[in-house]
């Protein structure tokens, strides 16, 4: 079902992308359970076209080690964006994907870097210690894939475009009006979907290592004291080439990779 309620530039946004994913397509609809559900349930069923999905309103969105996603309760004015992009994709090495993608988004929403939006890992953008974007990324194998088939990536957003109340969240919230007083969501999108598809298929290519630097240009965990949702403490050291964490301990550098541990600055609660 189409949005009623939003002009989203689909259209527009699928026009500038086909050339780069032929059959791209863009679809806006006013409430589902989660986008990136969506997708998934698609692409193990065979639909593996590549599609951008925007809902107004989630009813299950999802985050990193299935957190709830919560939408802003104002959806009349459209005070979150929440979208999914999925695609084939077939790159040697998948490490570091969720920080590129982070990369893209933070260089669209603050191309100068000048209102301090942050990459945090491995998969929030921030500003002032405050979580502004969150980006939750999954796989599947298509039904009946052969031996080295391009899995079908799905990649989850949600952007606090207006005001948001920090009750019952792990990071108080940043918010994209704080900045841009009269930021809507579809313009938003506009902005951020074709840089996001580019960097995806140069991802695909040539890996992580040619967004390291810009991740680190805006890392916002790297020289700080943190603390592992494992208890371990140390500081952080920056992002490897490759996109995994690195930490000094008291028992020396540790490299995080796994998805299933958390990173805070020290004093923040999990």
């Amino acid at each position: 079902m189409r949005s009623t309620t939003a002009a989203w530039h689909e259209h527009r946004i699928a026009a500038s992308i086909a050339p780069l994913l032929p059959g791209f397509a863009v679809e806006a609809v006013p409430e589902i359970d989660s986008t990136n559900t969506e997708l998934m349930r698609r692409a193990r069923a065979g639909r593996t076209e590549p599609v951008l999905l925007v809902a107004e309103r989630q009813t299950a969105g999802r985050g990193r080690l299935g957190r709830p996603w919560q939408s802003a309760q104002r959806q009349e004015e459209q005070a979150s964006l929440t979208f999914s992009l999925g695609l084939p994709l077939a790159p040697a090495d998948w490490s570091g994907l969720s920080l590129a993608v982070g990369v893209s988004v933070a260089e669209s929403l603050d191309p100068t870097g000048t209102h301090k939006v942050g990459l945090k890992w491995p998969n929030d953008l921030w500003v002032n210690d405050r979580k502004l974007v969150g980006i939750l990324i999954e796989t599947a194998l298509p039904h009946a894939a052969g031996p080295g088939a391009a899995r079908y990536l799905v990649i989850g957003i949600g952007i606090n475009i207006g005001e948001r109340e920090a009750e019952g969240m792990r990071t108080p919230p940043a918010w994209l009006r704080q900045w841009r007083p009269d930021a809507a969501a579809p313009e938003v999108l506009r902005e951020l979907a074709e840089p996001l598809v580019r960097s995806v298929l140069a991802f695909e290519a040539q890996g992580f290592a040619q967004f390291a630097e810009r991740f680190a240009a805006r890392d916002v965990l790297r020289g700080r004291e943190v603390t592992l949702s494992d208890g371990t403490e140390g500081v952080c050291e920056g992002v490897a080439w490759s996109g995994e964490l690195q930490v000094r301990t008291s028992l020396g550098l540790q490299t995080i990779t796994s998805d299933e541990v958390s990173v805070r600055p020290r004093g923040m609660a999990f």
